[in-house]
């Protein structure tokens, strides 16, 4: 059985393969059953969270993540989230490999944007903010660089010091990146905003995005979670990964329906709808859209299937 760690999943998932890969699983016949969400109780701390997320392509591929979140790990030093993915034979059941959870979560979340964004953004766009100083926002930065002519990647983050640190981090691979202090100001310029925080107020207001904008949500993933206001819902074109994720679980979209800001039926496409060609995407260069992304297993299993055969070269 293959099995790789972090920085060999990361080498075997290039980003313009792993975007393409994506894109192929959203047109397939990929079975994706709803999430198992599963709590442990901890004696004498904080329950824990098991995730387990299944897909398989009938007959070729068959994986499922599994994810653990300890939230009483901070006290011990240690992160509180730990994955796997564990891919095998669709035909048979063979075991094939087991790959670094995080890192194909973070590449693969990220791609899904620039994918979305390869629909919704204009050709043109050439300035791109990420608000967050997480593991995605890197991720996000080299991504959306694939799929679009950025020149200029900036960076906001309630931390500043953190925020220089993933600009200082874009640099050294060859980015023209900077952190900045002022969210407003560098939204308000922004061709594409990227965001991946855990934010339960809107860090992102509608008013901020100039004609043409392209704002991705791609962290919030819960209901009581937001990164954009109303007036961002108001002016945008929505689109969602999957429509049934969205509506459930995501707090940018949850939220708007529930006060009636947004009606189900506004909600233009889904990413299979734009990677297919039922819906044309962005349809004039002033359209403001926005994407709003919550995950799907599909996504994972594209990734695995990726790097178990940039590995063994088996197809």
């Amino acid at each position: 059985m293959l099995v790789l760690d972090e920085e060999q999943t990361r080498a075997a998932l290039p980003w313009p393969e792993l975007i393409e890969a994506i894109a192929r699983m959203f047109q397939s016949e990929c079975v994706m059953p709803v999430r198992h969400h599963h709590e442990m109780e901890v004696p004498d701390e904080e329950s824990a969270t098991l995730l387990l997320m299944p897909a398989w392509v009938p007959g070729r591929y068959a994986g499922v993540k599994t994810v653990s979140v300890f939230p009483g790990n901070m006290r011990r030093g240690l992160p509180a989230i730990f994955g796997t993915y564990l891919l095998s034979s669709g035909a048979t059941g063979e075991m094939l490999a087991a790959i670094d959870g995080g890192e194909l979560t973070a590449r693969r979340t990220a791609a899904a944007s620039a994918l979305a964004a390869r629909h919704l953004a204009r050709p043109d766009a050439e300035e791109l903010l990420v608000c967050g100083t997480g593991r995605l926002s890197l991720n996000l930065m080299l991504a959306h660089g694939t799929t679009r002519p950025i020149k200029r990647y900036r960076v906001w983050g309630r931390n500043g010091q953190a925020a220089e640190k993933i600009a200082a981090e874009a640099r050294a691979l060859g980015l023209n990146a900077e952190a900045v202090a002022d969210a407003e100001a560098a939204a308000r310029t922004a061709d594409i905003i990227s965001c991946a925080t855990l934010s339960s107020a809107p860090l992102v207001s509608g008013e901020w995005l100039k004609p043409g904008a392209h704002l991705d949500l791609v962290g919030a993933f819960k209901p009581s979670m937001r990164e954009s206001d109303d007036e961002a819902i108001r002016r945008a074109s929505v689109y969602v990964d999957t429509r049934a994720g969205a509506i459930a679980e995501a707090g940018d979209i949850v939220q708007p329906l529930k006060s009636g800001v947004l009606k189900e039926a506004d909600i233009r496409a889904e990413l299979a709808e734009l990677v297919s060609g039922a819906h044309g995407g962005r349809s004039h260069d002033a359209e403001i859209t926005l994407f709003k992304s919550v995950g799907a297993a599909l996504e994972d299993l594209a990734g695995a299937i990726l790097a178990y055969e940039t590995v063994t070269g088996r197809k």
